[in-house]
């Protein structure tokens, strides 16, 4: 059968292949995606945490009745292609909007749709990429969710808690849509090397490492894979049978791995393992993500969290790796990439051993904790910048002990304003260098 002629039949192999993971199949084979649907739950790969049978999702998707719905994940990952789904299984009319597109005008047009016989039974609304309407646009919508006249299916790939308007929130259900695991993207792969096979009338041999290379490279975006074959087939085009290895596949997908938005969700994950990585002191784990911060070109995060971790994490346990630290971003920054990643990769090694003490972290954390009480307003007048005396101060004069006249430079003088006197907001941590300053000041304070 041809890939037309199986198009026109409804096979259920190239409805999966092309539909699959929502977006236009134009990227795979020129088919329009909205003229296809996938055959049943099952079709769609991945998430089997959501749509394995008797899973939470799967038992509201079969039980006809749907509620509002947010999907939230990367992209690439079934959101889209789950959504269009329900849509083919509701009786209701069916809109879709993209919130990078759509105005104001667009939704209003869907509300009007409610009072004409299209709209008799409710609209289900498709909106993708909903974290970029406006607080209004989402508001807008908000009546008739509220009233069931529309059903909303929303997906988003950043983190919905910030990103959508709370009313719409609460009135939805969230469900995250994880990237997907190679063994299950190998399915849609092979899949995609048969409808191209059927396409193109000749034989397509993908070597297995070039395939376990795809599934691995793609980050869990299965559209990305499916490009990737795509480009392969393209580029191993030959006369009778197209062969692709993995050497080929990996010219082809060489940057695809890294899932990595500098303004979304990945970033903050990424960055966040980072640090806590080395204040874990796991170098490997740190090393790795560091990594992922060369490979998608951000020096600044790499940097910044690096020169963070060594002041909050190591801190007052070797007070000295923090001008190493800051020596070696300043060498980073001043060759850039690629050789940046060596000195920065010296430091994150170096902070991960290095001992750690969090103590100086703590203590400005407790002392702004009492400045945001409202706490200790009134500085004492021996520490005040040198102001006249008015007539109703009893004892006149600043009476500022200078500690430079007494032995080892320190005398007692009370420095914390009265309300917060006895308050202590620094405790000595257990390390070597905290422990020797602690010996040194009890020494000290003890002649008092």
């Amino acid at each position: 059968m041809s890939f037309r002629g199986a198009q026109r039949r409804g096979n259920p192999l190239v409805i999966h292949a092309v539909l699959l993971f929502g977006k236009p199949a134009a990227n795979l084979c020129g088919i329009a995606t909205d003229r296809l649907r996938p055959e049943s739950l099952d079709d769609i790969v991945g998430q089997k945490e959501l749509l394995a049978p008797g899973r939470p999702l799967r038992k509201i998707i079969e039980s006809g009745t749907i509620p509002n719905l947010i999907f939230y994940g990367p992209s690439g990952v079934g959101k889209t292609t789950l959504a269009s789904y329900i849509a083919r299984i509701t009786n209701r009319s069916f809109k879709k909007l993209n919130g990078t597109t759509a105005s104001t005008a667009d939704i209003k047009e869907i509300v009007s749709s409610l009072n004409t016989f299209e709209g008799l039974n409710g609209v289900l609304l498709y909106l993708d990429e909903i974290q970029y309407l406006n607080k209004k646009q989402q508001q807008t919508l908000l009546e008739f969710i509220e009233n069931g006249s529309i059903t909303l299916i929303a997906s988003t790939t950043e983190n919905p808690y910030f990103y959508i308007y709370n009313a719409i929130l609460s009135r939805s259900t969230v469900f995250e849509f994880r990237p997907v695991e190679p063994q299950e993207v190998l399915k849609a792969v092979n899949r995609a090397i048969r409808v191209l096979s059927e396409e193109k009338g000749k034989e397509i041999v993908f070597t297995e490492e070039a395939k376990a290379h795809i599934c691995t490279a793609c980050g869990g975006d299965v559209r990305k894979s499916l490009n990737a074959v795509e480009l392969c087939v393209l580029a191993g085009d030959g006369e009778e049978v197209v062969t692709v290895d993995e050497e080929l596949a990996q010219s082809l997908t060489r940057r695809s791995g890294a899932r990595y938005d500098r303004d979304g969700d990945a970033h903050y994950d990424v960055i966040s393992a980072y640090q806590k990585s080395m204040r874990g002191s796991d170098v490997d784990a740190a090393l790795f993500y560091l990594a992922r911060l060369v490979e998608s070109g951000d020096l600044i995060s790499a940097c910044r969290r690096l020169v963070v971790c060594a002041c909050e994490d190591v801190g007052l346990a070797y007070p000295q790796i923090i001008p190493i630290v800051k020596s070696c971003v300043d060498i980073a920054m001043q060759v850039g990439f690629p050789e940046a990643r060596i000195p920065l990769a010296d430091a994150v090694i170096m902070v991960c051993l290095a001992p750690k003490s969090n103590s100086g972290e703590s203590a400005i954390s407790a002392a702004q904790e009492d400045v945001r009480k409202g706490l200790g307003q009134i500085v004492p007048r021996q520490l005040q910048n040198v102001h006249a005396d008015g007539a109703e101060r009893d004892v006149k004069g600043q009476h500022y002990i200078y500690p430079h006249n007494y032995p080892n430079h320190w005398v007692y003088q009370q420095y914390l304003p009265d309300d917060v006197k006895d308050h202590v907001y620094y405790q000595f941590g257990e390390n070597k260098t905290e422990q020797a300053y602690k010996t040194y000041w009890e020494k000290l304070k003890g002649g008092m």
